[in-house]
C-alpha cells in the first residue's frame, strides 16, 4: 500500500475516533462500547507506530502521554481576557440594565442569560481549525500555556468538526475547565488515603489539576469545560452572541445548554432567581449567572472599563445554607493547648464540597448557641469560607437531643484543664501532651514556617505516637531508617522527606520565629522581631520592657514571648535546633518608603511568579502586612488567576483590586 493510501487510510480513523469522541464528550450520546471504541484506538496507534511520519498534532494518540515538563511558558492572549463586575441583587441587576439603557440611547437591546461556572478560565487557540495552544486566562493579558494538559479533556476538539462552512483564519475560544462533584470526592478519597490535603472545592481541584507538571496525571483528574465565546476572531463576523453559541455548538465545542435570550431585565431577574434552587441538582459547580448583552455591534459600542466590560455582569448567588443534623460533638487539642468543640455533621454538600464538620470555637459558643447532639442545626458556606452552624432549628426537637459536657480534663492526656479569668479558652498545660506536641510539629513544618514539605498529619502521627519526636528540634535528628519504617513511606520518599528537613534549615530568621509557636506571634509579628533583632540569640535575652518598645509589639505578646524564653524545655528545643545547624540570624531587611510601607494586603488566587507564601514574605519585606481575610481594613487586594470569594468581598467593601503585574511594580518590580 502506498504513502498516499496509508495517509487516507489513518485519516479516515482519526476522522471515525473524532465523530464517537464527539459522541461520548460532548453530546453524551456514545453509539458503539468502550470495546469497539479501545480496538478503534488501538489500530490507529498501530498504524502511526508503523508510520510516525504520518502523526499530526491533532491526532486523538496525541491527547495524553507526554512527558512531564519542567514548567510552564507564558503566552498572551490576542484579545485580553477581562473579569467581570459582580452584582447580588435584584435591584443591581436593575441599576446594571439602567447603565446599558442610558449607554445605548433608546436602541433596543436583548440579554442572553448564561450559568456562571465556578472553574477556570482558559483560552484555546485555532489556526485554521486546527488546534494551536491553550492558555489560562492568568492576569488577563497573559497566561501560563498548559496545552499539555488541556489536550487530555477529551471534548476539547483538537480540529473544527469537517462539516463547518466557514472556519477561522485564526480564532481565539474562551471557555470554563471544571471538574464535577463526584470527580472531586474520588481525588480527596485518593488524597487522604495518601495523607495529603484536600481540595476545598471543585474549582481548587481543576485550578491545582491544571498546574500539574505532568499531563498523565491530568487525564486521571476527569475535567471537562463549557465554552462561552470568544476573543479574537479572522473570517468570521458573527451579529450576536448566540449566534456565536450556535456556531461553537457545530463546530464540535461543549456548550451549555442552559442559556436563555431575555427581552427585558424583568425576564433577566426571573430566569436568575429559578436556578438558585435548582443549581444544586447540576453535576458541576455554579456560583451564579452571567448577563450579556446579545448584540455583538452594541458589545463593542458600550466598550470596557480598565479590568470588566460594561456590557455583561455576573449575578452571585447568596451564601450557601442548608439543614443537616449534630450526630456528636468531639474535642480537639492545639498546639497551644486550646481546647476547641468541633461538631461532627451529618455530611451535606454545601458550595462544592461536602461538609461533616463545623468548629464550635470555644464553649461559650455552645453556649450562646443553646446547641446538643441530635440537633438539627442550619449550616452555611460560601466558597472557601469555613463551615458555620448559624443556629439550631429548635422547632425540630424531639427531647432526644443532649447536651455535651463541659470537659474537665483534656481527652489526650488526661490533664487537668484550665480557664484564665480574663481568657474565653480552655487550656491543656501539660507541654507533654501528645496532641500539642503533634499540632507544634505540625505548625513549625508549615508552608508559612519552615516549609517542610511532606510533613503531613500522616507523618507527624507516626513520628510521635513511635516516639521518634518529642518536640520540633527532634525533626532534625530523624535517620533515613526512622523514616523509612513509616506507613506508606519508601526509600525514595523517605529521602525526600529527609531533604526537605534539611533544606529548611536556612529558612530565614522570621521563618523560624514564627515557627516556635510562640503564642501571640504571628507572621508579622515575626517578622518585625527578626528585622529588629536579627538574631534569635538577641531576642531571647531580651525584656519586657525593651519588647514592649517596639512598634506593634504589646504587652501581651512581650509577656509571651519572654516567657517562651524563659521556659528550660523551650531552650532544650532551641539547642537542639543550633546543634542541627539552622540558621539563626539574618539580614535585616527595613522596608521603608514603598508603596506597600503600612499597607495591608490579602493575596487571593493563583499567582504566576509567586506562591502564596512567597508573595506575603516580600509584602512583609517592603515593610506591609499580609493578611488572610478581607476586611474594610485591607488596602489591596492581590487577585490572582482562580480568585474566589475574597473577590466580591472586597468588590463589595469597596476595596482596591490589583493584579499581579500591578503588584509586583509597587514591590519594586522584582522580577
Amino acid at each position: 500500500m502506498g504513502k498516499s493510501d496509508i495517509k487516507k487510510k489513518i485519516e479516515k480513523c482519526r476522522e471515525i475516533i473524532r465523530h464517537h469522541d464527539h459522541l461520548y464528550y460532548v453530546l453524551s450520546k456514545p453509539k458503539i462500547s468502550d470495546q469497539e471504541y479501545d480496538r478503534l484506538y488501538k489500530k490507529l496507534k498501530d498504524m502511526e507506530d508503523a508510520r510516525p511520519e504520518l502523526i499530526t498534532p491533532d491526532s486523538p494518540t496525541q491527547r495524553v502521554g507526554g512527558k512531564p515538563v519542567e514548567g510552564f511558558p507564558v503566552v498572551r492572549h490576542i484579545v485580553p481576557m477581562m473579569s467581570m463586575d459582580n452584582t447580588y441583587s435584584a435591584d443591581e441587576l436593575k441599576e446594571f440594565d439602567e447603565r446599558i439603557r442610558k449607554n445605548l440611547k433608546g436602541e433596543k437591546y436583548e440579554y442572553v442569560v448564561e450559568l456562571k461556572f465556578d472553574g477556570v478560565s482558559v483560552s484555546l487557540l485555532y489556526d485554521n481549525g486546527i488546534w494551536v495552544r491553550g492558555a489560562t486566562r492568568g492576569d488577563g493579558a497573559e497566561g501560563d500555556d498548559v496545552s499539555n494538559n488541556l489536550k487530555t479533556i477529551r471534548s476539547i476538539p483538537l480540529t473544527f468538526k469537517e462539516k463547518r462552512k466557514k472556519v477561522p483564519k485564526r480564532i481565539e475560544v474562551r471557555g470554563e475547565v471544571y471538574m464535577t462533584k463526584i470527580g472531586l470526592e474520588e481525588i480527596n478519597r485518593e488524597k487522604e488515603k495518601m495523607g495529603e490535603g484536600l481540595f476545598a472545592n471543585p474549582r481548587n481541584a481543576a485550578a491545582g489539576s491544571l498546574k500539574l507538571l505532568d499531563p498523565r496525571i491530568v487525564a486521571r483528574r476527569h475535567l471537562d469545560i463549557f465554552v462561552w465565546g470568544i476573543g479574537h476572531c479572522e473570517g468570521i463576523d458573527f451579529k450576536t452572541h448566540a449566534d456565536v453559541f450556535e456556531y461553537l455548538k457545530e463546530a464540535g465545542f461543549r456548550v451549555s445548554p442552559h442559556f436563555k435570550l431575555c427581552n427585558n431585565i424583568e425576564e433577566v431577574i426571573e430566569y436568575c432567581d429559578s436556578w438558585e434552587p435548582k443549581r444544586d441538582k447540576l453535576e458541576f459547580e455554579i456560583d451564579g449567572m452571567v448577563v450579556k448583552v446579545n448584540d455583538l455591534a452594541q458589545q463593542e459600542a458600550l466598550g470596557v472599563t480598565a479590568k470588566s466590560p460594561r456590557w455583561a455582569i455576573a449575578y452571585k448567588f447568596p451564601a450557601e445554607r442548608a439543614l443537616t443534623e449534630i450526630e456528636d460533638i468531639i474535642i480537639q487539642v492545639g498546639r497551644t493547648g486550646v481546647i476547641t468543640p468541633v461538631a461532627i455533621l451529618k455530611p451535606v454538600h454545601l458550595s462544592g464540597t461536602t461538609v461533616s464538620r463545623a468548629t464550635l470555637h470555644n464553649f461559650d459558643e455552645m453556649t450562646r448557641l443553646d446547641v446538643k447532639i441530635g440537633d438539627k442545626v442550619y449550616v452555611e458556606k460560601s466558597g472557601e469560607i469555613i463551615p458555620k452552624i448559624l443556629s439550631v432549628a429548635k422547632d425540630k426537637r424531639t427531647g432526644k437531643e443532649k447536651y455535651s459536657p463541659l470537659p474537665t480534663t483534656c481527652p489526650v492526656c488526661g490533664s487537668k484543664l484550665h480557664r484564665a479569668p480574663e481568657e474565653v479558652a480552655i487550656r491543656c498545660e501539660n507541654v507533654g501532651c501528645p496532641a500539642q506536641i503533634k499540632e507544634r510539629i505540625l505548625h513549625f513544618a508549615s508552608r508559612s514556617a519552615m516549609d517542610i514539605e511532606g510533613m503531613g498529619d500522616a507523618i507527624t502521627n507516626q513520628l510521635v505516637d513511635k516516639g521518634l519526636t518529642r518536640d520540633y528540634g527532634d525533626v532534625y535528628y530523624l535517620k533515613l531508617d526512622d523514616v523509612r519504617d513509616l506507613e506508606r513511606m519508601a526509600q525514595k520518599s523517605a529521602a525526600n522527606l529527609l531533604s526537605a528537613i534539611e533544606k529548611s534549615k536556612s529558612s530565614d530568621l522570621n521563618r523560624l520565629i514564627y515557627a516556635l509557636g510562640i503564642r501571640h506571634v504571628g507572621e508579622r509579628a515575626a517578622w518585625i522581631l527578626a528585622n529588629h533583632f536579627g538574631a534569635l540569640e538577641k531576642l531571647s535575652g531580651v525584656s519586657i520592657e525593651e519588647l514592649t518598645s517596639i512598634d506593634e509589639i504589646g504587652p501581651v505578646m512581650a509577656e509571651s514571648i519572654n516567657n517562651f524564653f524563659s521556659s528550660k524545655e523551650n531552650l532544650k528545643i532551641l539547642k537542639k535546633l543550633t546543634g542541627a545547624g539552622l540558621k539563626m540570624s539574618g539580614g535585616r531587611l527595613k522596608g521603608k518608603g514603598g508603596a506597600l510601607e503600612g499597607k495591608t494586603l490579602v493575596v487571593t488566587g493563583t499567582l504566576k511568579h509567586f506562591s502564596r507564601n512567597e508573595a506575603e514574605e516580600l509584602i512583609r519585606k517592603r515593610g506591609g502586612s499580609p493578611s488572610s481575610s478581607v476586611s474594610k481594613a485591607t488596602d489591596f487586594l492581590v487577585a490572582g488567576e482562580g480568585p474566589g470569594s475574597k473577590l466580591e468581598k472586597a468588590k463589595a467593601l469597596g476595596v482596591k483590586i490589583i493584579y499581579e503585574e500591578e503588584f509586583r511594580s509597587m514591590a519594586g518590580g522584582i522580577k
